[in-house]
């Protein structure tokens, strides 16, 4: 199997997601990749829950 087909069945699930859910896959994305730029160790399940809650709002 070759690494893009890897990469796509990977990314499926977010790719197929309805919109609303793929909003929150990317705003935790960014969230993280923040973190982890900034080479932050805090705990991120609070941020997280903050992000679902408006999502579903």
């Amino acid at each position: 199997m070759s690494q893009d087909a890897n990469i796509d069945d990977v990314q499926e699930p977010i790719t197929s997601a309805p919109p609303e859910v793929r909003q929150i896959i990317e705003r935790v994305w960014k969230l993280e990749k923040g973190r982890l730029d900034k080479k932050i160790n805090s705990h991120i399940n609070d941020n997280i829950l903050d992000i679902i809650k408006e999502e579903v709002r």
